[in-house]
């Protein structure tokens, strides 16, 4: 282990993602490497399920927290009332190809936010934002003590200091024992604050976070910090050449409801049902049209981002 490089998980986390050459600041975005609900083929039919949501609650302006390279905002730029405002916010400058209507904030990365002028009647959406939000990462040593993660830049680990203070509190309430050795906690601490910043951005609307999550009583013993590159899953390796990403404990948000992708969508529209049979012979291009529709509503509501958890905040 190099001594020299040696930091905390929350530290190397945010510097390989965030920082000068961090992965999200290289060229080909995070579209490059992985689909998302947000950026792959079923884009389309997230956007309009987003502006149904909007239009159930009266909302006129839809903020994309974390957007990559604005590829929902251009679907939903394609579709969207031409008085919806559109704004993106992301760690990079405003992409060139974006449709002119779209507007953008610049973000520092990770938990810190930009101001985002206090949107009125707004759908905030920020869709797999809160997992690459870095959080301390601590494990069970052999008498079951939380102790930090260390981590160099080649991913080599070791145990540091006893943890202790605001994130000990946060274990101890959310994540508890009893331990055994091995055992690890990503304290999610960052994570609610990142979510309670956002929300204390917005004066009206909608703050909807939508990532893979866990409740109380069903965290992973093992924790789930992973790593993701040229679409594969990887060893976390805090070195800016992968994503580095962990689950969020969603139920310490502070949200008002959590619910999964797939009952929200099919409740906004999104059916992954396929066309009957019988439509192939009296319309053959309504069934090839109906069922590539059902399959990529079949991809946002299907097993994986099926079970991604909306956890929506009503302000003002």
């Amino acid at each position: 282990m190099d001594n020299a490089a040696v930091r905390t998980w929350e530290q190397a986390w945010t510097d390989a993602l965030y920082g000068e050459g961090g992965f999200y600041r290289r060229p080909e975005g995070p579209a490059g490497h992985f689909a998302t609900s947000a950026n792959g083929p079923a884009a389309d039919l997230l956007a309009g399920a987003l502006l149904e949501l909007a239009r159930r609650h009266d909302l006129t302006t839809i903020v994309d927290v974390g957007c990559g390279r604005g590829e929902l905002l251009g679907a939903l730029a394609a579709q969207a009332d031409p008085s919806t405002l559109l704004v993106g916010v992301d760690v990079v400058e405003r992409p060139s190809e974006l449709p002119a209507r779209v507007e953008w904030v610049r973000s520092p990365g990770g938990a810190d936010l930009p101001d985002l002028g206090s949107p009125t009647d707004a759908l905030v959406v920020a869709h797999e934002w809160l997992d690459v939000v870095p959080c301390p990462v601590v494990e069970a040593d052999e008498h079951g003590i939380l102790r930090t993660v260390l981590v160099d830049a080649t991913g080599t680990e070791a145990l540091g200091d006893r943890l202790d203070g605001d994130d000990l509190r946060w274990a101890d309430e959310h994540w508890p024992g009893p331990r055994s050795p091995g055992d690890r906690v990503e304290v999610g601490r960052t994570r609610d604050a990142a979510y309670a910043g956002l929300v204390g951005r917005v004066a009206s609307g909608l703050v909807v976070a939508v990532d893979y999550g866990h409740e109380r009583g069903t965290r992973p013993a093992a924790g789930t910090l992973v790593g993701f590159v040229d679409g594969t899953s990887c060893a976390p390796v805090p070195d800016g050449r992968c994503d580095l990403t962990a689950h969020v404990a969603m139920d310490s948000l502070g949200a008002d409801e959590l619910r999964s992708q797939r009952e929200v969508l099919r409740e906004l529209g999104v059916d992954g049902t396929r066309p009957p049979l019988d439509l192939a012979r009296t319309d053959p291009a309504g069934y090839l049209a109906d069922l590539a529709r059902a399959s990529r509503a079949a991809a946002l509501t299907g097993a994986g981002p099926g079970e991604f958890v909306w956890a929506s905040r009503r302000v003002g």
